[in-house]
């Protein structure tokens, strides 16, 4: 699992999360930040309310918490949605003893990342792509790259 810090590093930057059953997220700066959940149709789901999307929980009477808007959640996506937000600027992922390199390119610019875990390779990698010049690595990278 990606890492909490980085997260919010990818929300910060600008990472656009349409919430899906089984996606995972924590509700940061509510003394919650240790627990994660997951989008379920059975006990948390997403509702489109006035001000944007809502994500309520039903039947948690143990929780003093009834909904949350999408906003103040943190979307902790899987390596499956980081290397497919990645696109086509993703080249590689590879293991080398306790480190995972993701590489990444476009145009004439190639980068790897590394990190402790495929995630966070992946997550760094997609950080950078968001955080970078369009012009160097635009969100749109054509196939024949």
């Amino acid at each position: 699992m990606i890492s909490k810090d980085l997260a919010r590093e990818l929300r910060d930057a600008g990472l656009q999360w349409e919430p899906h059953d089984g996606d995972r997220f924590i509700i940061p700066d509510r003394g919650l930040d240790h627990h994660v959940f997951s989008i379920s149709e059975m006990t948390v789901d997403v509702r489109t309310v006035p001000g944007g999307r809502q994500i309520a929980f039903n039947g948690a009477v143990e929780w003093a918490l009834d909904a949350i808007m999408e906003y103040e959640v943190i979307w902790l996506p899987s390596e499956a949605q980081l290397r497919e937000q990645l696109g086509l600027t993703f080249r590689s992922l590879e293991r080398d003893g306790e480190t995972y390199r993701c590489e990444i390119a476009a145009q004439a610019k190639r980068e790897t990342h590394e990190a402790a875990s495929a995630a966070d390779a992946y997550g760094r990698a997609l950080l950078s792509v968001i955080t970078a010049d369009p012009d160097v690595f635009p969100r749109v990278v054509l196939d024949e790259l």
